[in-house]
């Protein structure tokens, strides 16, 4: 499959998000995880997007594609300052979603 190993981390994003906005949720303080909650929803919808672009084989995905970096480095970061090891993984997973859009635009 063309672009299988960015199709592969968008997937893998998507699916750290949606657990991560879906666990912070259940932390103690709620009102703390707003921004992290709407940053990984966010995050999930753009990556869902670009992914089924790619899917569908469409040759003019650049411009989301480097609109995809900028939400999921924002997701990094949101998540980044925050403890919780679906944080964390997501955040790792959000990187990893950067990395393997960088290397389709290179």
């Amino acid at each position: 499959m063309r672009h299988e190993k960015l199709i592969h981390a968008l997937g893998n994003c998507i699916n750290h998000c949606n657990y991560c906005a879906d666990a912070c949720l259940n932390e103690p303080n709620v009102k703390e995880m707003v921004n992290c909650i709407r940053t990984d929803r966010v995050c999930a919808e753009v990556c869902s997007t670009l992914n089924q672009l790619l899917a569908m084989d469409y040759k003019d995905v650049d411009d989301l594609v480097r609109y995809c970096i900028k939400v999921c480095k924002a997701c990094a970061e949101e998540c980044g300052q925050h403890d919780h090891d679906h944080c964390k993984q997501c955040a790792e997973a959000c990187n990893n979603c950067v990395a393997q859009c960088e290397a389709f635009l290179a």
